[in-house]
């Protein structure tokens, strides 16, 4: 009879003890963090969200693809980099092809390409990120070296003076700072909206 009252005791023991875990790890802690992170960091808690005129026009910690109906590119926009996921936030992958795919290598070679013939360049002169799409295949990232090589195409489909262009691709370039750990980068969504600015102020 004592074993069961113990048993049972054991039982309600664990039972309070899951509930208030429950309620301290499930309810109280999340609230605690969602109200810091809105009173803190309110954008980033949002999801770094990016807005022209007040409308949303995409986040800057997602890729997004700046192309037509058929998935040509726009010559007026800075270029992303690929993406395996088709820039879909909730499809995040990489291609998973390894080093020796001949359909990687493919890939990339038709790529090559279709990026020389766009921004009238060798292909050699293409650089790497342009060629792959990252891990996530949502990188909103691009090196300065793309960006460079995108400017003559966007300058001339905009009608915009070349040194122009190229200044604003210059500061955009963001990091750097920690040598090979930190490679500098320019965010496409931010250089393409202020390039519209730009633009517009022509």
């Amino acid at each position: 009879m004592s074993t069961q009252r113990g048993t049972i005791r054991q039982y309600w023991v664990a039972i309070r003890i899951l509930a208030v875990f429950t309620l301290v790890l499930g309810v109280l802690y999340p609230l605690v963090v969602t109200g810091v992170g809105q009173l803190a960091f309110p954008a980033q808690a949002n999801g770094s969200l990016e807005r022209v005129d007040g409308k949303v026009v995409g986040s800057s910690l997602i890729g997004q693809g700046f192309v037509d109906a058929d998935g040509a590119a726009l010559p007026e926009w800075f270029q992303s980099r690929p993406s395996a996921a088709g820039y879909d936030g909730a499809g995040s992958t990489g291609s998973n092809l390894g080093p020796e795919s001949s359909d990687l290598v493919d890939s990339i070679e038709q790529r090559r390409a279709a990026i020389a013939e766009l921004e009238k360049v060798p292909a050699a002169s293409v650089p790497a990120d342009a060629l792959t799409a990252s891990a996530s295949g949502l990188d909103p990232a691009i090196s300065p070296a793309y960006a460079r090589l995108q400017v003559d195409r966007v300058a001339e489909a905009r009608g915009l003076d070349r040194a122009a262009v190229a200044d604003l691709v210059e500061s955009k370039i963001q990091g750097g700072d920690a040598g090979y750990l930190s490679a500098p980068t320019v965010n496409v969504l931010d250089l393409n909206i202020a390039l519209a600015e730009l633009d517009s102020n022509d």
